[in-house]
């Protein structure tokens, strides 16, 4: 059985488990567009609780909310857990004023690091809606391999099927990921995370 940190941190962020405790910042920080390509529709700040509760109550999923310099800046999961197969799903949703921050970044480092050097994970998975551009840029800016389409691979609350673009990283790809993470995040001081 996996075991997953109660918190990290980092140099820049702190993870901490999500709770509805963060429900008044989720809905202080909200903008549409940060929510556009979810699967849990999301139209305005007093969707969020039932968003939260879904996230809560999904079996198997572990949730932290991100903090960056003492501010709420979003949340990152771990999605579907298999330590028999020793593979795992990331999900994120960074609030807008955050985009370009170390958050993004950072967070997915912590558990990164944490699934290919203590779980000893194969393959960490992601999946993305395909008109979300921004985040596919992202993911391939890591270093994560886009595998190809799943076609109508979720039903949305809305009734609609959505399509998944799904990337990798397996654990021989780590070390070339990490080093490209460390540099983007510390610069000249890679591998120093500041309490990590």
């Amino acid at each position: 059985m996996w075991s997953f940190p109660q918190s990290l941190e980092g140099r820049y962020v702190r993870l901490e488990p999500l709770t509805l405790s963060h429900l008044p910042g989720f809905q202080a920080q909200f903008d549409p567009e940060v929510y556009r390509h979810m699967s849990h529709r999301v139209r305005g700040p007093e969707d969020l609780r039932a968003h939260l509760e879904a996230l809560l109550s999904e079996p198997g999923r572990v949730n932290w909310a991100v903090f960056l310099g003492g501010e709420l800046a979003g949340r990152i999961s771990v999605i579907a857990p298999d330590p028999q197969n020793r593979k795992l799903e990331i999900g994120t949703l960074i609030f807008k004023p955050f985009w370009g921050s170390p958050a993004n970044k950072e967070a997915k480092y912590l558990l990164l690091r944490h699934a290919f050097e203590v779980l000893l994970a194969e393959r960490v998975q992601f999946k993305v809606d395909p008109l979300n551009l921004r985040s596919q840029r992202a993911l391939e800016s890591l270093g994560a391999v886009r595998e190809g389409v799943l076609r109508r691979n979720r039903l949305l609350s809305d009734g609609r099927f959505r399509d998944d673009v799904v990337y990798s990283i397996l654990r021989e790809e780590w070390p070339r990921v990490k080093a490209r993470l460390e540099e983007k995040l510390y610069g000249a001081f890679p591998g120093d995370t500041g309490g990590a």
